[in-house]
């Protein structure tokens, strides 16, 4: 094959395809919306894929305090730790809306890594953009105020890209959840989600439970000093 046809092949590649095409060792999940899709503890024997729908990824302490590590959408991974030796399972899923789901079972995994290049070299771009987001989470648990905090879980959460154009986050997020994950108080982000209000970040009626949209314009927030 020419370098050309090469290249259009892999401008071409579709994981969703590829995923659902890969033979024994994988099977399409449906799962409600609220229902657990692995505990904490569970063995952890296969990857997932999301074709449609949220998860929220939870974990929990030593003295029952959860707290959530991530909300992903159609086209992440989640459970990937299986493929790195994990025996157990570190954190829960849950469906946050209905969820359309590919169960990958580890060594199906791993063969279908191997065999295809352009599905081997995605996954890994994949994972080192989210070591790369957690290495930021630290950094803005650490030095950023609770307020710049909450404007940054706000603005990935709505995909944050298009520049001027709000975009809705996940539905019916409760402001427990985002007090989670920016690691404050529910009174610190009710106060800090009025006053976006106000500005005009986020548009939205009937709270936070009934979903909103964030602006662009978020982002002077997390940038002004």
């Amino acid at each position: 094959m020419s370098s050309v046809a090469a290249s259009k092949k892999n401008r071409g590649f579709d994981p969703s395809t590829f995923l659902a095409t890969i033979g024994q060792g994988r099977k399409s999940l449906t799962v409600s919306k609220k229902k657990r899709i692995f505990t904490q503890g569970d063995a952890a024997d296969a990857i997932f894929y999301i074709q449609k729908g949220k998860v929220r990824l939870t974990v929990v302490s030593q003295t029952g305090k959860e707290a959530t590590i991530g909300i992903l959408s159609e086209g992440n991974f989640f459970g990937e730790g299986s493929l790195a030796g994990q025996a157990l399972r570190m954190g829960s899923a849950t469906a946050m809306t209905d969820c359309q789901l590919l169960w990958i079972e580890k060594k199906a995994m791993m063969d279908a890594l191997h065999r295809e290049h352009a599905f081997s070299d995605m996954f890994v771009k994949y994972l080192l953009a989210r070591n790369i987001r957690y290495e930021e989470d630290l950094v803005d648990q650490l030095f950023n105020s609770s307020e710049k905090r909450l404007a940054r879980v706000l603005l990935m959460l709505a995909h944050f890209g298009k520049e001027g154009v709000p975009e809705t986050v996940v539905p019916k997020i409760s402001q427990e959840t985002l007090a989670e994950m920016v690691g404050t108080t529910r009174s610190r982000v009710s106060f800090f989600m009025n006053r976006f209000t106000k500005l005009g970040f986020i548009p939205y009626s009937g709270g936070v439970e009934g979903g909103l949209q964030v602006h662009s314009s978020l982002l002077n927030v997390v940038l002004h000093d």
